[in-house]
């Protein structure tokens, strides 16, 4: 196997990183273009990575299309909606604030990488802006735009993404229930934990 292990070699396969072209470096901004704010605002979909003592971490975020309110031109607001309950996020960024955002449109090849710093918020006046259904999210993560810039679409078409026909059909999968079950000695999981699910996602979506 042979590892890369410095920048010299790196360039030594990719080129010289200075000499990038253009319309790989005008798209980088410190703030929200209106450009930007337009795809934000259409996505109901994001990946929100952090870092903590622990390592790494990176969540799926998923809401209404502009769930990530942009606040001012350099601020983004997450509701932190119902979800397992391990914070595993939140508890990362109250440590180590640096975060980074990858937004998806269903349909659209264009995604959106964010990079910069966080807090998360209790404030109850901005949890009750957040609200849906009269439910309210727990805490919201307030983040400093330090880097924005879109992401060309070859991986969606590589991916074939949104291609109807490249689904994979769920039956074809293992189970919540049965990797718990799998992963438990079946002491959890299992038959009655998926017939369970879609009841009690629609009771706790918010």
């Amino acid at each position: 196997m042979t590892v890369i292990a410095t920048i010299e070699q790196l360039e030594q396969i990719y080129g010289s990183f200075d000499k990038i072209g253009e319309a790989t470096t005008a798209k980088v901004a410190d703030w929200v273009t209106p450009s930007y704010r337009r795809l934000i605002e259409a996505s109901p979909f994001a990946a929100l990575a952090t870092m903590g003592p622990e390592g790494l971490d990176c969540s799926p975020r998923g809401d209404l299309p502009g769930f990530v309110r942009v606040h001012d031109d350099r601020t983004l607001m997450l509701p932190d909606r119902r979800g397992n309950n391990r914070v595993d996020s939140l508890r990362n960024i109250v440590r180590d604030s640096r975060v980074a955002l990858l937004f998806l449109i269903p349909g659209a090849g264009t995604t959106l990488r964010v990079n910069g710093h966080a807090h998360v918020s209790a404030d109850p006046d901005l949890l009750a802006s957040f609200e849906v259904d009269r439910k309210a999210p727990r805490t919201v993560v307030v983040m400093r735009v330090e880097e924005i810039y879109f992401q060309c679409a070859r991986a969606i078409v590589r991916s074939a993404l949104w291609n109807p026909d490249s689904r994979v059909d769920p039956a074809s999968l293992p189970t919540p229930g049965e990797i718990l079950a799998g992963m438990s000695d079946n002491r959890v999981g299992g038959v009655d934990y998926d017939k369970a699910w879609p009841e009690r996602a629609r009771q706790t979506l918010w």
